[in-house]
């Protein structure tokens, strides 16, 4: 089909071309990409509460699911009569409730799906998927076990346990947590590619484990587990001011193996007193500084079975059970991604000996080495070097961020550690015996496994590297919990980070799992009062709570992830929470004022260093804590609508009316001037409507004449920066975000990427143009709050937007528009329905457009300098017309 369209005032030529004929293409209906609340194959679901999605592939246009039905069953041969179904006539094929008879805990059931199309066509059954529900309280029968004398020591324990099999095994499934960090083998072998394990968590409250199937692991006869445990988050350095032994100062393990024999008969191996502890060759191990590992004190053979326990190995202690709730996995697990080869070795003028990975990155070096016993050699980390080349650590303030390792004298060894990271791109290597080759060395990277969703690229080189230093800042600092920074004394969840990046996350990866775990913490750490911490887990001192666009992430998170992800059960997990913060605020207001309390305010805002003429953008705190008060109580309603609870929603309906009218009166002049005259103010006042409509324009263009008035710079900090371009394209002035993105001099988004960035700048000016460096006791180099110019990107350049009212991507705008000379832009976005794709060229005054839409989901194509709409469903789209001189 194709259609022809002209306009005799525009001499616009605009061309839609189908990419599929549904009379030449054969029909072909599936599913595919089941999964369980996020997960595929989870293995410790609530089983009070499971949701099921897929996604479905059509060769045809305009494809919706009309019904469904979903059998489940404990057999893996699933069939109508071992199974219970669920039908239901509708188009839900994201997180969908299960609705079925109770389930049973601790016990894998088998799935699968399929579904009926608009078009009369019904899918085969889907390929045939899993889930095992959690541990109930009742069901652990295991002990927390430590070290037989009171746990004083750095050294990281070990803990073996060796068990007799003497029938045939069907099943053995694992179930392990730690109070520390721990690393397990089973007969030998490492337990699971997943590393930080437990991860972080808010002890107090809950705390994880995780679930393997080790089937394959066991054998009839003689088996063997071995466990060492690291201090991690639990017991080891955290926070500020050297503080240890935040969470406890014993370092526990809690295992459970649960064997199913084919004769149907079950046992449990469980941690108890018979269990041996000893200690290891890993002789300190901290997130901040590194750990130290001594070759020579291995215990070879020690996690197999037949290993001769000497007298160093005794009966370990039983520690009584704490109060923490215990709770299966609802995010992803920290693992190994990507590798780096050593690029360069380079000789500082101080002759320190120096290794580029040419990638600042989140994980450790791996090397190699051959010596005699006893040579110890040290490896340092760093994200630059200084003015004058030499190996540069001040940033890191007190964290060593070092590895020591010492050779036993053997054969060639490899060395990487295991209960720290490192946030670097450079090492320095002292004490390597011979001579130090590249091939000896090579960086992983660690980060939470998320599934990348997002691809973006431009004809700007520039921008392109800005999208990687986006993605490489998320991948750095999602380890387990949303990071500030990787590399200093600090690696902390701050919350006006998280939210302000989160929407721009959720474009580059699957970040549903990630922020469904992390945002229990906020709930489970906030206040009796209802105010928020500043960082989750909080380990920060009681008065670190509430400042405005930190604690707002309460509220925003919980209503990004609903619209980016259809959870409508995050809402609902979260929703007393919300109601709790925007309570607390409410409660220490005055005649609807939020005026008080501490705020860190546009964190990082510009700051000339020699500031005779007041150009520092200064924005009142005060004034900012009311934009983002009235911004959290218009979450809070939209949430109460979508959860039905309409007296909330008239209640807080009413609020708001109020605290716009205070804004108003505190805040703005008769003639629509803010008190503060700054690029921030003025973006918040309009992103979160907080002026009358007849107000607004005006406001949008005082905004506008501040940009210029700096030289077409930005001046925002932490809490203006994201909304800045989104509020310029909102209101007509798309060339000025274009001028502000594509600046390349400080302050702007490309000046780090000028300057060699490979991830994203705590600072505008971190290195300074003649080489030199901001404060160095707050100067991170990954730092990604700024990168949440990404979510505009993707909007605005590209033109992927979702609709909050059909939310998850059910329905679509595909709304480019070109700008800052730019020739073309390509993007991509794996959505919980399937993949949306807008690539778009412009050459030559022709305007082309190649777009995807998944299958289930509808579009709204609005076309650049064009009037035309087009509503469409599932399908590939072409689209090419004139673009020169069409109005704006």
């Amino acid at each position: 089909m194709s259609k022809l369209i002209n306009n005799p005032f525009l001499l616009v030529v605009f061309f839609m071309i189908i990419i599929f004929n549904m009379d030449t293409f054969a029909q072909k209906l599936s599913v595919n990409n089941l999964t369980v609340e996020h997960q595929i194959n989870p293995l410790s679901v609530d089983n009070s509460h499971l949701r099921f999605s897929w996604k479905i592939n059509s060769d045809l246009q305009n494809t919706m699911q009309t019904s469904y039905e979903i059998r489940i069953s404990n057999n893996p041969l699933i069939t109508d009569r071992n199974s219970v179904k669920i039908a239901k006539k509708n188009d839900h094929s994201v997180l969908t409730a299960y609705e079925g008879p109770a389930l049973l805990s601790k016990t894998k059931y088998y799935w699968q799906v399929k579904v009926k199309d608009n078009h009369g066509n019904t899918s085969p059954w889907s390929a045939i998927q899993y889930f095992q529900t959690g541990l109930g309280v009742a069901d652990w029968t295991a002990k927390w076990i430590c070290t037989p004398n009171q746990d004083t020591s750095l050294i990281s324990p070990l803990f073996r346990k060796e068990f007799n099999l003497n029938k045939k095994i069907k099943s053995a499934m694992i179930y392990i947590t730690a109070k520390g960090l721990y690393e397990a083998n089973i007969n030998g072998k490492r337990l699971g590619n997943e590393y930080l394990s437990p991860g972080w968590t808010s002890y107090k409250n809950h705390l994880q484990y995780q679930v393997y199937d080790i089937t394959g692991s066991i054998k009839n006869g003689a088996n063997a587990i071995g466990i060492s445990l690291g201090d991690g988050w639990y017991k080891g350095r955290i926070g500020f001011d050297n503080q240890n032994k935040f969470y406890g100062d014993t370092r526990a393990l809690l295992l459970q193996l649960e064997i199913e024999y084919t004769d149907g008969e079950k046992e449990i191996i469980s941690s108890d007193e018979s269990w041996k502890s000893n200690n290891g060759p890993i002789l300190a191990s901290s997130i901040y500084d590194g750990e130290t590992y001594d070759a020579r004190l291995e215990l070879p053979g020690w996690t197999t079975a037949g290993y001769q326990e000497n007298s160093s190995w005794k009966a370990v202690r039983i520690l009584d059970k704490g109060t923490e709730k215990l709770i299966g996995m609802s995010g992803p697990a920290v693992k190994k991604h990507e590798e780096f080869k050593a690029i360069k070795i380079i000789k500082t003028p101080k002759d320190e000996t120096i290794i580029d990975f040419g990638q600042n990155l989140v994980g450790w070096v791996i090397l190699k080495a051959k010596g005699r016993s006893g040579t110890k050699i040290t490896i340092s980390h760093s994200e630059v070097l200084d003015k004058a080349g030499n190996f540069y650590t001040s940033n890191l303030r007190s964290a060593k961020q070092q590895n020591n390792y010492i050779l036993k004298g053997s054969d060639e060894q490899v060395f990487e550690p295991h209960f720290t990271f490192q946030g670097f791109r450079y090492i320095k290597v002292e004490g390597y015996p011979g001579t130090i080759n590249l091939e000896n060395f090579k960086a992983v990277a660690i980060y939470s496994d998320m599934k990348v969703t997002g691809k973006f690229s431009t004809s700007n080189p520039l921008l392109n590297q800005l999208q990687h230093n986006i993605e490489w800042g998320q991948k750095g600092n999602f380890v387990d919990v949303p990071t500030d920074c990787p590399q200093r004394d600090e690696r902390l969840g701050w919350t006006g980070d998280a939210q302000a990046f989160s929407k721009t996350a959720a474009y580059n990866m699957d970040v549903s799992g990630f922020f469904t775990k992390w945002l229990k913490d906020v709930k489970a750490d906030q206040l009796p009062n209802g105010s928020i911490p500043y960082v989750v887990p909080n380990v920060l001192n009681e008065g670190a709570n509430g400042s405005a666009g930190w604690a707002d992430v309460a509220t925003i998170i919980p209503w990004d992830m609903y619209v980016l992800y259809g959870d409508k059960g995050i809402l609902e997990a979260q929703y007393e929470s919300m109601k709790k913060w925007v309570d607390y605020v409410s409660s220490v207001a005055k005649n609807d004022l939020w005026n008080s309390g501490f705020h860190f305010g546009d964190w990082l805002f510009y700051r000339p260093d020699d500031d005779n003429d007041g150009r520092a953008a200064v924005t009142d705190k005060y004034m900012i804590a009311q934009t983002f008060y009235s911004h959290s109580v218009q979450l809070l309603i939209n949430s109460a609508k979508v959860l039905n609870k309409n007296e909330d929603a008239k209640l807080y309906e009413a609020l708001q009316e109020r605290i716009k009218t205070a804004y108003l009166k505190e805040y703005m002049t008769p003639n629509g001037k803010l008190v503060s005259n700054t690029q921030t103010a003025y973006v918040l006042a309009l992103q979160f409507d907080m002026l009358p409509q007849n107000l607004r324009l005006q406001a949008a263009e005082r905004l506008v004449q501040n940009v210029k008035s700096y030289g077409n710079h930005l001046t925002t900090g932490f809490l203006g920066t994201p909304y800045l371009c989104h509020v310029l394209s909102r209101f007509g002035f798309e060339n000025i975000a274009y001028d502000l993105l594509m600046q390349e001099k400080y302050p702007s988004w490309l000046y780090p990427v000028k300057m060699g960035a490979t991830t994203i700048w705590e600072r505008w000016d971190g290195i300074k143009p003649d080489g030199s460096f901001q404060t160095p006791n707050m100067n991170s180099y990954n730092h990604y709050a700024y990168g949440a110019i990404g979510d505009w990107m993707y909007k605005n350049i590209a033109g992927i937007n979702v609709v909050a009212e059909q939310p998850g991507y059910k329905a679509i705008i595909i709304s480019p528009k070109p700008g800052g000379g730019l020739t073309s832009a390509d993007a991509e976005l794996e959505t919980s329905y399937g993949k949306i794709k807008s690539s778009w060229t412009l050459n030559n005054g022709i305007f082309k457009l190649d777009i995807t839409i998944p299958s289930n989901t509808s579009a709204t194509i609005l076309l650049p300098k064009n009037n035309k709409k087009e509503m469409v469903g599932s399908g590939n789209y072409y689209f090419e017309y004139k673009y020169e001189n069409l109005a704006n």
